[in-house]
């Protein structure tokens, strides 16, 4: 008899800024008992063909060229943002989104204020070529910046940033600059995936009122929030996590 589990779609993590695919690492083994999962590495991370910096729609455009012709893309932060707007490029591509401490602006703007100053953006740029390692490691702080599992989330994120080099300057400026730049909010209400958001309660990078604005405007679209989690709510409970993910794709 066949493995139920084998029709599903596909599995698709996408990894955010500064940190490569070993940040799913943990979690690659639980979560492939639920089908197929492939892992796909950002232009210009350890793992990627693309060396060169390129801009956001062409990452998204390499993004669905490298996954089967019908996914499920789990996306985190900027992973996320990436996997949204594949999702609008692409609907047929796409069978379920899964966003997790996902914005559609990581920015502030006039209107718009569930994000982050300009300011903090521009102060990475500013550190990230000369020191790039120093940089990724405070970018770790505040992804863990009021999480009540700070401890070994930071431990777990330090130890996917020894896992691989380190992206390209370049790769990590180009990052920055669609963090700074990229705003998706128009696109929300043309998503038409089934959508599953989850966010931690305490996300002060991304805070929890952006999932929110998300979840009013994606139509099937439902949001989990994770007590007391930060920024990286997939590792600050990730029972919770395997369980969330296998449930909605169990449902498509």
């Amino acid at each position: 008899m066949s493995d139920p589990r084998e029709a599903r779609p596909e599995l698709v993590l996408v990894h955010g800024w500064g940190l490569g695919n070993a940040v799913w690492q943990s979690l690659v083994g639980p979560l492939a008992e639920g089908g197929r999962l492939q892992l796909v590495d950002l232009p210009g991370y350890p793992g990627s063909e693309a060396s060169a910096p390129v801009d956001f729609d062409t990452a998204v455009k390499m993004l669905l060229d490298s996954i089967p012709t019908r996914a499920s893309l789990c996306g985190w932060s900027l992973g996320g943002m990436l996997a949204l707007r594949a999702a609008v490029l692409a609907p047929e591509r796409v069978a379920a989104l899964l966003l997790v401490a996902t914005t559609p602006s990581f920015t502030q703007r006039a209107d718009w204020s569930a994000a982050q100053p300009r300011a903090v953006v521009d102060a990475f740029a500013e550190t990230v070529e000369g020191h790039p390692a120093r940089t990724l490691q405070r970018f770790v702080s505040l992804i863990c910046e009021d999480d009540a599992q700070a401890r070994p989330v930071g431990r777990q994120l330090l130890a996917a940033l020894r896992a691989a080099p380190l992206p390209a300057s370049a790769c990590l400026h180009r990052g920055l600059d669609w963090l700074r730049d990229v705003d998706l909010r128009s696109l929300l209400t043309r998503v038409t995936a089934p959508t599953l958001l989850i966010h931690g309660q305490n996300d002060r990078l991304t805070p929890l009122a952006a999932a929110r604005h998300v979840l009013a405007r994606i139509p099937r679209a439902r949001l989990e929030v994770f007590s007391g989690a930060g920024h990286a709510p997939f590792l600050a409970d990730p029972a919770r996590f395997v369980r969330l993910v296998g449930a909605f794709r169990d449902e498509r």
